[in-house]
């Protein structure tokens, strides 16, 4: 049975860390293939091809995320706050049809809803995921969009021959 709320943060954690960007599985996206999910997100952040290499040397993804939120406003793709939704959408979708097991897990969550949880309090958290309950957990949210996503275009779990 599944609970009707599935909380995650760190990418080690099981099974559910796989629902972190930072969690270790390579994706090919746009025609790059990305250590990580959030290696291929801030990729689409640096206006600079520079820039994005910059970022993307960190040598962790937790360091990409920081290297990413610590640039500047002229280091930033004209109208990045308008299309970081759609790209996280974009990315989301290639980690979890890529890589069999990580949709099988999604798809197993049923109708939990699924939420990003932190208790380190600031802006970022608060968009992606929940800091003590509060915030938009938009992470959560584009998760439970693919996951619907996966079952209308027949990849549900209880569809699959035995």
């Amino acid at each position: 049975m599944v609970a009707d709320e599935i909380r995650f943060y760190r990418a080690s954690e099981k099974p559910y860390g796989a629902f972190s960007n930072l969690f270790r599985r390579t994706i090919k996206f746009e025609g790059e293939t990305f250590a990580t999910s959030e290696h291929a997100y801030q990729a689409g952040k640096a206006r600079k091809p520079e820039v994005k290499n910059w970022v993307l040397s960190a040598p962790s993804p937790a360091l990409v995320a920081m290297a990413a939120h610590g640039l500047y406003y002229w280091d930033i793709v004209p109208g990045w706050s308008r299309v970081k939704f759609d790209r996280m959408r974009g990315v989301l979708e290639a980690k979890f049809t890529q890589h069999q097991d990580l949709r099988e897990l999604l798809l197993a969550t049923g109708e939990a809803r699924l939420v990003e949880s932190t208790t380190v309090d600031n802006e970022v958290n608060r968009l992606w995921g929940e800091v003590n309950g509060v915030g938009r957990n938009m992470l959560g949210e584009l998760l439970m969009e693919l996951r619907a996503k996966l079952r209308k275009d027949g990849h549900d779990v209880s569809s699959r021959a035995a």
